[in-house]
């Protein structure tokens, strides 16, 4: 096996006169950490796909890293035989580096003899539909969502408009795991690949059949709206910006606005601490924006526009946020309540939430008859449960997790903060029509359903040394057999590291405690950190944020113990 350094000194040997990286890495060349953390490990397909910093390495993006992974999915999908034909949609974002890198990969799959559609920017739920409407074999996203500017990331699409998950992932990354970093890769000019009708340049045609889907996915008719509720959205510098855009003026929103600073591509995010509209921060401009134009909500989507955050006007001239939790619920119920109301709620109707996403859309699903599965963080391990509800003959409704991310529909198998987008400005325009608000929606909800209150934490822990630590905080957790945390009598645990029911093996916790509260953990599959999800429930906000409150600081203690 190799050491960090030797990889190192292969890539210093190897890398072109002249290269950039070649000039990045012997500026290092004294500074060991930064080689072992640059080349301690080959980047890995996570629940987002492969993602990390862009720069030099083998632990990081760049076209060697990126130029490898597509080869190697270039061998897996030739031995797919006469699939090939069916082709692969190629989309990319705003970041450094995301239109060179989907360049690289539709020349590499041209050179593989595979058909490529290569739009310009788009969005990631427009890629997830398109690869379904074009009956593509495959989809590559160059995108590193709602991470800072100086991450990059590849996400790899089957033919169901999914990312890859399980036996296919693991194939995939046998083929990729056998080539070495500069080896030549079959590579043919973007301009010969266009000539030679292996690359397809899509338009227009593939934005205006993804807003026909978007539309369709509106729940009530138009006179039960009020299209006149101002509404701020913010793409964030992202490919939000122009489909959220085109969904307002097809919709007629006479009052809706996007945030001027953040309306255009900006790979620096320059306006923004983080590109994360989780991040309450991110939502400084709306909120300016929408003190000025009396906005009743502010929307902000990710920089791929799979992401959708709200924020509802208090009341007292501010703006509240929203939870993944909360806003999940909240779609569930307007759809729900809207398609019963119409008689079209389905008998045999699923949502799909991951194993860490909190109960209150789970309390609602019950209430209107509709079943609720639960998966994997991720969305390709959330859509990687719509075979088995097809094949039970129980139709898909919804799916959504804790982190801002949900999936109205079913031709849209990752997340979609496009329709997401719309189907919360037409919740605002039903409750402006009925003279209410969607503050005041949330809050009958939690008065028939419970009051559910959640919070996260996050231990960022780089290089090997912060892997070492949290595999070490793992093992302590679970070894130990906690009775209890504080005054919380722990009723039982769940240790998904070797499976648990349906769900495959993951390194995660979660402990349910006597009273109805709980918490998970697990290492991100992505980032360098180890997450924390605390959850509660009460009869009232501060009876519940009370005891949410007393259970995370017990587990910041035992937390403390296991790290000493």
């Amino acid at each position: 096996m190799q050491t960090a350094e030797s990889k190192y000194r292969e890539w210093i040997n190897n890398l072109p006169k002249g290269n950039p990286m070649k000039k990045e890495l012997l500026g290092i060349a004294e500074d060991p950490k930064e080689i072992e953390e640059r080349f301690y490990k080959d980047l890995e397909f996570g629940t987002g796909g492969l993602r990390g910093v862009r720069g030099a390495g083998t632990n990081r993006m760049n076209t060697y890293t990126v130029g490898r992974a597509i080869q190697g999915l270039a061998n897996y999908l030739r031995s797919c035989g006469e699939f090939v034909g069916r082709g692969v949609v190629i989309a990319y974002d705003c970041r450094h580096g995301s239109r060179e890198f989907a360049q690289l990969a539709a020349e590499i799959l041209a050179g593989n003899g595979i058909k490529v559609y290569l739009p310009s920017m788009r969005s990631t739920p427009e890629l997830s539909f398109t690869i379904r409407s074009f009956d593509a074999l495959a989809g590559i996203n160059m995108t590193a969502s709602h991470n800072p500017p100086e991450y990059n990331g590849c996400k790899v699409y089957w033919q169901d408009g999914a990312q890859i998950s399980g036996e296919l992932s693991d194939e995939i990354q046998k083929e990729i795991m056998e080539l070495q970093y500069f080896d030549r890769w079959k590579q043919m000019p973007l301009s010969d690949a266009v000539d030679e009708r292996m690359v397809r340049i899509l338009g227009e045609e593939m934005d205006l059949a993804f807003l026909d889907y978007v539309l369709s996915m509106g729940q009530r008719e138009e006179d039960e709206l009020d299209r006149s509720i101002p509404v701020v959205y913010t793409p964030l510098n992202g490919a939000g910006s122009i489909p959220v855009q085109m969904v307002a003026d097809a919709l007629g929103y006479e009052n809706f606005a996007i945030v001027p600073e953040q309306k255009d591509p900006d790979p620096e995010f320059s306006t923004v601490v983080n590109p994360n509209p989780e991040d309450r921060r991110a939502f400084a401009l709306a909120e300016q924006l929408g003190q000025k134009t009396g906005a009743d909500i502010l929307i902000a989507t990710d920089p791929d526009g799979d992401r959708m955050a709200v924020e509802l006007a208090d009341g007292q001239g501010g703006y509240t946020p929203l939870s993944g939790n909360q806003s999940g619920a909240l779609l569930i119920a307007y759809m729900a309540q809207s398609q019963k109301e119409a008689g079209t709620l389905p008998k045999r109707a699923a949502v799909i939430k991951s194993i860490v996403t909190g109960n209150f859309g789970r309390a609602i699903c019950e209430d209107y008859g509709i079943r609720v599965y639960e998966a994997l963080t991720g969305f390709k391990n959330i859509c990687g449960v719509i075979p088995r509800l097809e094949k039970e003959n129980i139709e898909f409704f919804f799916a959504y997790e804790e982190s801002i991310g949900c999936a109205p529909g079913v031709e849209v198998r990752d997340k979609d903060g496009i329709t997401a987008a719309m189907l919360f400005m037409e919740m605002a325009a039903w409750c402006k029509k009925k003279g209410t608000t969607v503050a005041s929606y949330l809050d009958s909800l939690s008065q028939k359903y419970g009051y559910y209150v959640e919070d996260q934490m996050s231990l960022v822990m780089e290089g090997p040394e912060g892997a070492d630590r949290i595999r070490h905080i793992m093992e302590v957790f679970r070894d130990k057999d906690q009775k209890s945390f504080g005054r919380f009598a722990v009723d039982h645990r769940i240790d998904y590291l070797h499976g648990y029911e349906d769900i495959p093996a993951s390194d995660v916790l979660i402990y349910y405690m006597t009273d109805g509260s709980w918490f998970a953990m697990r290492p991100s599959g992505t980032e360098p950190k180890i997450k924390f999800y605390f959850n509660s429930k009460g009869d009232d906000w501060e009876l519940a944020q009370r005891s949410l409150n007393d259970l995370k600081a017990a587990v910041e203690g035992a937390l403390a113990e296991a790290t000493e």
